[in-house]
């Protein structure tokens, strides 16, 4: 099913999301990227979210969920998020096998919608996986079902979500693994006036720009941290980190960023890729 409707929010109370992105999980729980387990720094991530006790409607997790293309990592995940009761959407990211998922997410409880209609609102996840290519690239159905859904609802207010990142975020080495045809994206989304958000993940960063009353944001990993501004490959000692965001029914959208604390997950600083 491609399209799911969920009740959120409710008169003038916002729609509130938890976004998790670049999980990294491997079939194997002692499972290691750049000297990180990433299973442990994932779970230390939803213990941290589940002591915040902050109030969310459903978990947007914007690809790069697994590292080894296995249907065990995808059953992890599954099984680590199922605690926290809330619906779970997703996207593919480079390092996913995007056709397993869709195959295995919904024998594990996980809806594979790509439409999500809410209050006010709706959420699109596409699917930017170019295979064996750390590039992104929205291809012609993925844009016609964009199109379609911004159509289908013009009084609905709305937020894009792709694993890949629009606009450069000043890492040369990361920027060249960008969306490759960001410019159609852009062209499309000036023609709907209420699309209001673009959110993914990929960068392992933090970053908040506005393009023409468009808000292009990307989110820490729950794992590992890109250095930002590096023209190099280079690894940050930030930690893990996750997202809210609260969509309200005049259109605003807040957020807010919150990490685990430094020294707690530290990466290898001697990797030179990965």
């Amino acid at each position: 099913m491609d399209t799911v409707t969920l009740a959120a929010g409710g008169g003038d109370q916002p729609i509130r999301l938890l976004q998790i992105t670049d999980t990294h999980l491997f079939a194997e729980a002692e499972g290691q990227l750049l000297g990180i387990r990433t299973a442990e720094s994932f779970q230390a991530v939803l213990d941290a979210v589940n002591a915040q006790q902050q109030p969310f409607d459903l978990i947007l997790a914007t690809g790069d969920l697994s590292q080894d293309y296995s249907t065990a990592s995808y059953s992890r995940f599954a099984d680590m998020v199922r605690p926290l009761g809330r619906p779970v959407f997703w996207l593919p990211g480079n390092h996913d096998d995007g056709p397993l998922m869709r195959r295995v997410m919904p024998d594990f409880g996980i809806s594979d919608a790509r439409q999500v209609l809410l209050p006010n609102w709706q959420i699109i996840l596409l699917d930017t996986q170019v295979y064996s290519v750390p590039h992104g690239w929205l291809k012609p159905e993925q844009m016609s079902f964009l199109e379609q859904c911004l159509s289908s609802e013009p009084e609905r207010y709305s937020v894009i979500c792709l694993h890949h990142n629009t606009f450069p975020v000043g890492s040369t080495w990361l920027d060249q693994h960008d969306l490759k045809n960001g410019s159609d994206l852009l062209g499309l989304l000036e023609r709907f006036p209420r699309a209001r958000l673009v959110l993914c993940g990929h960068v392992h960063q933090e970053t908040d720009l506005e393009h023409n009353g468009v808000r292009f944001i990307s989110s820490p990993s729950t794992c590992i941290q890109f250095e930002p501004l590096s023209r190099d490959f280079g690894l940050d000692t930030k930690g893990p980190g996750w997202r809210y965001l609260q969509l309200y029914p005049d259109g605003r959208v807040e957020t807010q960023v919150y990490r685990l604390p430094d020294g707690h997950f530290v990466p290898d600083g001697a990797a030179t890729g990965y």
